[in-house]
């Protein structure tokens, strides 16, 4: 199973962006699909999680001004974040738990400028 995620970049404060991030391979099931960042110095945190049913979870960070959504047939999930701060600079990682085993994609890079 391979994730793949896409849609860092660039952003000022208050401006918004979308990550996707799509799995390939062969699986029978996505259990949890979520988001995690990393800042540099910083220990890796998670951000939003999703699961089949639709529950999701969201850091404090980051309520209110990100969503997460997820497909299961499609086996996708995006993120989108609005209200960007610089403080949201950070490498973004998706992972999802696929036939009981967890996967982690490489990342996408989000830059937020004062």
């Amino acid at each position: 199973v391979r994730l793949v995620e896409s849609g860092g970049g660039l952003a000022q404060l208050g401006g918004s962006l979308r990550l996707s991030c799509a799995a390939s391979g062969s699986f029978l099931s996505t259990l949890v699909m979520g988001w995690y960042r990393e800042a540099p110095g910083k220990q890796r945190e998670e951000i939003a999680v999703t699961t089949p049913d639709g529950n999701t979870k969201y850091a404090d960070s980051v309520k209110g001004r990100f969503t997460i959504s997820g497909d299961v047939a499609k086996n996708t999930v995006h993120l989108q974040m609005n209200s960007l701060k610089p403080e949201d600079t950070a490498r973004y990682f998706c992972s999802m738990v696929v036939d009981g085993v967890g996967y982690w994609g490489r990342g996408t890079e989000v830059t937020v400028s004062a």
